[in-house]
């Protein structure tokens, strides 16, 4: 079984899986003639459009395997009877580590003081602290539970929100009222039709005085202007792994922003990643090879 890998690294991680003949492929340069039989294609982390263009070309091409939790540039586009799978469950532990570390860092006021040091200043002030707060999150997949998993030991109440109301999960539809009663929001969905824009001018107000906004999903979930507008207030504060441009222009009003914090989406990376991605995809391509059922299958058919 022919399999398009992008990076020199994954023909090594792929060597040894049975029934696997892993070829390289550049995203930026044309296919190489092996395309022609290849049944898998592994995508880059950033897929563009040009590569998305190329699948109907691929005549054996039953399965596109994402390095990504994200999706959304692949929905809907591919070929019938390919399949699509994310890469759920490889970034979970990264992203969560993140999360709790940025509400560390807001609550303890670490960038406040990082400024007072870079300035030889010694602003001497009491802080407050993560314990005892209480937690919504805003999805209620993987990267939910590893951040509930990681946040409870600090004294932390959760509540999960979900696509619809199950055991231990809100529906999406008590958002606005769970909000006021939570002193931070963590987001964590896919970017789809349905998630674009839902952190509003309306959720925003809805959250209380001094509360804690975390994006780690996908930028245009949170709607830039009315964040914007509200960091104006300095009424919350807010940690983004992901912005609405991005990658974030220079100049850009949210580099300003008072009371928010911004990372270069690099909150499901470590040095622990590839590894952890190499272990998922090895464990699909096994299960393609020997034709048992996919794991992450989020669109195509299932196999």
């Amino acid at each position: 079984m022919d399999v398009l890998v992008p990076y020199e690294a994954g023909i090594a991680a792929l060597a040894d899986v049975p029934g696997v003949r892993a070829i390289r492929y550049r995203p930026d340069a044309p296919m190489p003639p092996e395309a022609d039989t290849a049944e898998v294609l592994i995508a880059p982390f950033q897929a563009t459009d040009d590569l998305v263009a190329e699948l109907p070309r691929l005549p054996k091409l039953r399965l596109v395997q994402l390095l990504s939790a994200g999706a959304e540039t692949w929905i809907g586009r591919l070929p019938d009877g390919v399949a699509l799978s994310d890469c759920r469950g490889a970034h979970g532990v990264a992203t969560a580590e993140w999360i709790v570390a940025t509400l560390l860092a807001t609550y303890r006021h670490l960038p406040r003081f990082v400024a007072a040091q870079s300035e030889g200043r010694w602003d001497y002030h009491t802080t407050e602290e993560l314990a005892g707060k209480r937690v919504l999150i805003v999805g209620a997949g993987d990267l939910a539970e590893q951040t509930v998993a990681r946040i409870t030991p600090f004294e932390v109440t959760t509540t999960l929100v979900g696509r619809r109301a199950r055991d231990g999960v809100h529906a999406i539809e008590d958002v606005a009222e769970l909000l006021p009663r939570h002193d931070a929001c963590v987001v964590v969905v896919p970017l789809t039709d349905a998630t674009r824009g839902l952190v509003d001018a309306a959720v925003l107000a809805a959250m209380p005085d001094g509360a804690v906004l975390v994006n780690a999903a996908r930028g245009p979930v949170v709607d830039t202007d009315a964040l914007l507008a509200e960091l104006g207030t300095r009424r919350i504060r807010a940690a983004l792994d992901v912005t609405d441009p991005e990658p974030l222009p220079a100049g850009h009003p949210l580099w300003s922003a008072p009371t928010v914090l911004i990372n270069p989406h690099r909150g499901g990376a470590s040095t622990a990643f590839a590894p952890r991605v190499a272990r998922l995809v090895r464990a699909q391509l096994q299960r393609y090879a020997s034709g048992e059922p996919l794991i992450n299958v989020v669109a195509g058919p299932p196999r």
